[in-house]
């Protein structure tokens, strides 16, 4: 089979965790043993979270001079480049010496006209005092809103239309390279004016991106790595019970949170409505599982009738 898995942030840093290299480097390993196994039998073809990355080369990035910082497309595509190259190294100690690896940087194109732009709603780097966000607003032309207690920046998250690099992943994927790529989302990119490639300050949604790229490359199967086992209704309740297998129209009947599990249910809904194949929802451990269709959240065109876990 050809499996694309998208690595939710917890992949990479766990909550609470100092965004040390080691740190970042031991849940890697983590996340290797889990996506060894799937390498050995199928096609397989990860994408990844960047957001604490992102942030943490923002932070670096201001003790410079405002003139001097990097723009945000620029921060996303080092860390592709850095992720990519532990996935890379830790899969490799698991796997086959002639197991192929490419990690590739990959330009998403977007919509210059979306209205995403118009009302930037996507949380990017750290938190701060409203005073302090303020300033730094007025100081770079951020946007902020509060999040919490505490305000944050905010870009816009435009939908994806094109990944530019689709041909040479294809490629690669056709002998059987285990390939790395639209890692964060990918970095987001437009035509200007001059019909000249340039990159703009956004952040494309990670499952949107990755739900394209698994339509793109004809995936057999689109999964969503989370830390959720799988996708629950009246999380958080007594009432609370999980999805084992459902149809995207059974899951648009209820609404599932905008900031964490709202865009990868529908990204799911999405990526079986267009190409009539499965996607799923759960946790990175159980993979294998995942795969079997015992275990997370299975969305199918088929299903007639949703089951729950433990049914």
């Amino acid at each position: 089979m050809r499996i694309v898995v998208a690595l939710g942030g917890n992949a990479l840093l766990r909550r609470g965790e100092a965004l040390t290299a080691e740190n970042q480097r031991a849940n890697v390993r983590t996340a290797a043993e889990a996506l060894a196994p799937i390498a050995r039998d199928h096609q397989l073809v990860v994408s990844h979270g960047n957001g604490p990355q992102v942030g943490l080369l923002a932070l670096q990035g201001a003790a410079y001079k405002p003139e001097e910082t990097y723009p945000l497309d620029v921060l996303g595509a080092e860390t592709e480049g850095m992720i990519g190259y532990m996935i890379e190294q830790e899969m490799g100690n698991l796997l086959p010496v002639e197991t192929p690896f490419a990690t590739i940087l990959t330009m998403i194109e977007v919509d210059p006209a979306d209205p995403a732009f118009e009302d930037p709603t996507k949380f990017i780097g750290p938190v701060y005092e409203e005073t302090e966000a303020r300033r730094l607003a007025a100081e770079k032309s951020w946007s902020i809103k509060p999040d919490g207690d505490k305000w944050r920046r905010v870009v816009p998250s435009p939908l994806p239309k094109r990944i530019f690099e689709i041909r040479p992943i294809t490629w690669l994927l056709e002998r059987d390279t285990v390939v790395i790529c639209a890692g964060g989302g990918g970095i987001p990119t437009i035509y200007g004016a001059d019909r000249k490639l340039q990159g703009v300050e956004a952040v494309i949604d990670k499952d949107f991106a990755s739900e394209l790229l698994a339509r793109d490359l004809e995936a057999d199967l689109f999964v969503m790595a989370t830390d959720a086992d799988a996708v629950y209704l009246d999380w958080g309740s007594p009432e609370a019970k999980a999805f084992k297998r459902a149809a995207p129209e059974a899951l648009r009947r209820y609404d599932f949170p905008a900031g964490s599990m709202g865009p990868k249910v529908e990204a799911a809904c999405q990526f079986t409505e267009r190409t009539g194949r499965t996607a799923a929802i759960g946790a990175l451990a159980d993979l294998p599982d995942i795969i079997a269709g015992v275990a997370g959240t299975t969305v199918a065109a088929e299903t007639k009738e949703t089951v729950w876990h433990g049914q």
